[in-house]
């Protein structure tokens, strides 16, 4: 059982408030504060810097927060294991997947492994990067499968695949029947985009960062939180899109979208698999990952 001070530590890390860190454990403000100075005093370093109204980790605050965060996994992920050593029990993970690869890429194979794996039972959470990534420093989950950015070397993380995000119009469209054309062609049609928060908006408007351009070059903008949404947005002639292949390769097959033939490099995003360091669990979390990852490459995909 890990030492309270371990969560009271953790709170302040994720609120950089001491009184909101006490609001959320149900402590004292006074509590927190002890449990703050006792830590500083046994790593003999400041955890924490103040300046003014705010409140920011030092170095040595953050490293000490990654190497909480792995403990505290590490110990929830050993009660359900040690809950599950019953032969008719099951070993529960907790998975997160950013939208569009969990239900176009990710959801297939996943869902293979678990079949031919019935002790092995899943929670699967969608939400964006960013917010994947603060329930994992939280606990909420053990693991994500991300299509954003994220800092590699804050994590553990193994490629899943590569993806191109493709731009698409309706079937209909004039850019359907162009031989090639520039990202700068599509600027005078509107553009149907994910939410800010989307990983796979971060990977196009980092595409065109490349070519000087931003969503704002667009004469219009359309944002839809539903990859459903906006492809019936662009088969229905609203505008054109940038989506992973593998969510519009059926609507491509079918004739109801088209790809546009963008001159330029091909933009290409790593689909990973992301989870903190766990001396303890590690080699769980392989044997999870190269089950989904051969689930996927026995599907005729291919990986980097």
């Amino acid at each position: 059982m890990l030492d309270s001070r371990v969560d009271t530590f953790l709170a302040v890390c994720r609120t950089l408030n001491y009184t909101h860190a006490a609001r959320e454990l149900n402590l004292t403000q006074s509590a927190v504060s002890q449990h703050m100075a006792h830590l500083e005093r046994a790593y003999g370093v400041k955890l924490v810097a103040i300046e003014g109204k705010s409140m920011r980790l030092t170095e040595e605050g953050m490293l000490l927060q990654r190497a909480f965060q792995s403990f505290s996994h590490d110990e929830a992920l050993l009660r359900r294991r040690i809950a599950a050593c019953s032969p008719k029990d099951v070993v529960h993970l907790n998975v997160g997947t950013t939208l569009t690869a969990g239900e176009y890429i990710v959801a297939p194979a996943l869902a293979r492994f678990l079949r031919k794996n019935p002790r092995m039972h899943v929670s699967v959470t969608s939400r964006s990067t960013e917010e994947l990534l603060a329930l994992m420093g939280k606990g909420a989950i053990d693991c994500a499968f991300l299509e954003g950015f994220f800092e590699k070397d804050a994590y553990v993380w193994d490629l899943l695949c590569e993806q191109e995000l493709v731009g698409v119009c309706a079937a209909d469209h004039p850019l359907a029947h162009r031989t090639s054309c520039r990202m700068e062609d599509l600027l005078d049609v509107s553009l149907v985009v994910r939410e800010r928060e989307s990983g796979s908006r971060a990977v196009f408007e980092h595409a065109l960062r490349r070519n000087n351009l931003s969503i704002s070059s667009f004469s219009s903008v359309i944002e839809a939180s539903s990859i459903g949404i906006i492809k019936s947005f662009v088969e229905a002639g609203l505008g054109v899109s940038f989506i992973y292949e593998a969510a519009v390769a059926s609507e491509i097959a079918a004739g109801r979208l088209a790809r546009i033939p963008l001159k330029g490099d091909a933009i290409m995003h790593d689909i990973s698999f992301v989870r903190l360091e766990s001396p303890v669990f590690e080699e769980d979390f392989k044997a999870f990952f190269d089950g989904v990852r051969s689930e996927f490459l026995a599907d005729g995909r291919s990986a980097a």
